[in-house]
């Protein structure tokens, strides 16, 4: 005689049952000693340790007339499909963040072109008024007749002053600077959100050989959850 049947049922029940209570016993843990033989099968399918095994895994909730394993997996079902809807919104919100980032990025990007536009343009207005000084300066000092001729017509184009409009345009170059600097700044933090987004989109990602689990956070959440509700139905 093998010692498993050496043990009575009484003391296989108190085994499985403390194994239950220490939460180390899982529902798996349970299906898999009932295949180990026609005893430990019958023992392991008494209500007795599949109710433990709901107030383990799905507190606070109802009884049901159907027997306890039959009950368990009805529970397991709901909480599965749960999970999975859980899982989805949770797919929805990721790809929501990481068009956001996209948008956010799109917008950096023309606020870039348009800095870089109206640098550019402010730097050939600066470089045509230093021309235009220096031609002034110029017109001082002796010249060829060609030459003279053509540095001021250069002088009477410029319908602006110039040495105003030259700190103005300089101003003007500096805050471009600063501008571009704060873009490709905010540019580099939103690539580096979308890039973080994108990797943790790709994890969520369902897959049909990968069940879906909560994060840690998530399970702390749902802990405190679970411990409130706890209390208030012992106030009741």
């Amino acid at each position: 005689m093998s010692w498993k049947n050496e043990l009575p049922d009484e003391l296989w029940r108190k085994i499985l049952e403390i194994g239950i209570k220490a939460s180390n016993f899982t529902f798996k843990d349970l299906c898999c000693v009932s295949i180990c033989s026609r005893r430990l099968h019958r023992l392991s399918n008494e209500d007795l340790l599949w109710s433990h095994l709901i107030s383990v895994d799905f507190p606070n909730q109802t009884s049901s007339s159907s027997s306890a394993k039959s009950l368990y997996k009805i529970r397991f079902e709901r909480e599965k499909e749960r999970k999975l809807w859980a899982h989805k919104r949770a797919v929805l919100r990721k790809e929501s963040q990481v068009s956001e980032h996209l948008r956010k990025l799109r917008e950096i990007e023309v606020r870039l072109r348009e800095e870089r536009n109206k640098l550019n343009s402010s730097l050939l207005e600066l470089s045509n008024l230093h021309k235009v000084s220096q031609a002034s300066v110029a017109l001082n000092v002796w010249q060829p007749e060609v030459v003279r001729g053509r540095q001021k017509q250069m002088v009477e184009q410029c319908v602006v002053p110039v040495e105003s409009r030259v700190h103005a345009l300089d101003m003007e170059v500096k805050l471009c600077n600063q501008q571009l600097q704060v873009f490709d700044k905010a540019y580099r933090d939103e690539k580096r959100r979308l890039d973080t987004a994108k990797e943790e989109l790709k994890s969520m990602k369902y897959h049909p050989l990968r069940d879906y689990t909560l994060s840690s956070t998530e399970n702390q959440e749902n802990r405190k959850k679970r411990k409130k509700l706890k209390n208030m139905h012992q106030l009741s």
